[in-house]
């Protein structure tokens, strides 16, 4: 459900070009978040686009966006690349290597990775040889995740300083949580095993991050697949087939060190981030359905707790299935220098700014309503304590030219656009708002920053 922005590094295009645009003279991206913060804007960013749930059978594609205002293509789709097969449901993506391996001149940012969540294929595309038209590299073949390691449910992918990948799978092929827990990969996209150690793997799986100077990485919970895939059934979250945890496991060991239990506050923990600072201790995930912010922290015993540190209020409504509407929080970001938390409510349809400089009480700065069900035009209505009913006025949006102008050249632009971005992409996720004429599917952009 989530969606990422990921950009072309600085000097690649030229680069590629021969006009020469340089990048750092050691390994990828940037020394430290400050860094990135201070670099130059992107030139592209790569969107995944699918057709699942659309009754159109077409292949996925990645398509190609330029982000270069003194481009004459600017704001457009230049490229569409479409996968070889139909159903896959391209979902988050990730580099092949990042700012982890930094410090390695031989490592290079070149090939974009593609989990395909339903189909359990993870596809690597080369985004070197022709960053603006890029190309398929190889197909992970999902009998041999499953042969090696019994995971299939692909999702996120993180680049290691090793030059490894790791991907979390969120089940087994048959759909059961309980065979979920994380591939590695290794540089040349090749099936290495299972990263935790046996009998380590979490009660659900979805998104993970790793903080090497604590020694640790954070994963969170969605659902089974057998769940998940057939719709969001309110019923099974009582039943048992959705998370309420966090993972805290030793890094790079894997192996399972606590598990925090969020409770009825922090249902379905989805999207985790810790602070850029490598140094902090800290971080927040987004609780969709209860709809909170939850803040993870490091303790005096070194052990991990949590807190709610946001919470958005169900909005009473008219003409939707229940009397109340949650705001569902989604995907969620912090800006590059620790200051803003961004988050969107889905269902409500607004994008929110915190400032996060004191992590233990961030405070509203921002807020508009991009989409979500309540928006003029649509049949669902706030009503306030008078009895009055509103509906919250939203941007006209030209679908696929002013979502695609939007990009991720400084933290705070990142956090605002980004989150936008990510607004609009779930509108083509699960509502009948902002419908493209062709049918698909904004999922994931991504971005070399």
């Amino acid at each position: 459900m989530a969606t990422d922005v990921a950009v072309l590094e600085q000097g690649a295009v030229g680069k590629s070009l021969g006009n020469g645009g340089a990048c750092c003279k050691s390994g990828p991206g940037y020394a430290t978040p400050l860094d990135a913060m201070a670099g130059p804007r992107e030139a592209l960013i790569y969107v995944t686009a699918v057709y699942s749930g659309t009754g159109i059978e077409k292949p996925d594609y990645l398509a190609t966006v330029d982000v270069d205002p003194s481009s004459p293509t600017y704001s457009k789709v230049i490229h569409r690349l479409p996968v070889p097969h139909l159903g896959d449901e391209l979902h988050h993506t990730g580099w092949n290597s990042c700012s982890s391996c930094h410090g390695d001149p031989s490592a290079e940012r070149r090939f974009l990775v593609l989990p395909a969540l339903i189909s359990g294929r993870i596809y690597v595309i080369d985004t070197k040889t022709n960053p603006k038209a890029p190309s398929l590299h190889k197909v992970v073949d999902p009998a041999d995740i499953v042969q090696k390691t019994g995971l299939a449910y692909p999702h996120t992918s993180h680049c290691l300083a090793s030059g490894d990948l790791l991907v979390s799978c969120l089940g087994d092929k048959d759909g059961n949580a309980a065979g979920n827990g994380f591939l590695l990969l290794d540089s040349e996209f090749n099936v290495k095993g299972r990263w935790e150690k046996p009998g380590h793997s979490p009660l659900f799986g979805y998104d993970f991050w790793y903080q090497p100077r604590h020694k640790t990485m954070i994963s969170t919970s969605w659902g089974a697949p057998a769940a998940f895939t057939k719709g969001f059934n309110l019923q099974h979250v009582s039943d048992g087939l959705y998370g309420r945890h966090l993972h805290v496991y030793s890094w790079p060991e894997g192996e399972l060190k606590q598990t925090l239990d969020l409770g009825n506050t922090g249902l379905l923990p989805l999207e985790i981030r810790f602070l850029h600072d490598p140094s902090k201790d800290t971080g927040f995930v987004g609780c969709a359905l209860t709809s909170n912010m939850v803040r993870f922290f490091k303790t005096d015993d070194g052990s991990w707790s949590h807190e709610v540190a946001i919470s958005v209020k169900p909005l009473k409504v008219q003409n939707w299935i229940l009397p109340e509407m949650p705001g569902l929080i989604t995907d969620f970001l912090i800006s590059l220098d620790d200051r803003f938390l961004y988050f969107v409510n889905w269902l409500h349809g607004d994008v929110r700014q915190y400032n996060i400089e004191d992590p233990k009480n961030p405070k509203l700065t921002g807020q508009i309503w991009v989409g979500g069900l309540i928006q003029k035009g649509c049949p669902v209505v706030a009503e306030a304590e008078d009895g009055t009913t509103k509906q919250f006025d939203i941007p006209e949006i030209q679908v696929w030219e002013k979502v695609e102008r939007w990009s991720s050249d400084d933290p705070v632009k990142f956090g605002w656009e980004a989150a936008l971005c990510h607004q609009l992409a779930f509108q083509y996720m699960g509502s009948p708002i902002l419908p493209r004429p062709s049918g698909e599917r904004i999922s994931h952009a991504t971005a070399r920053c």
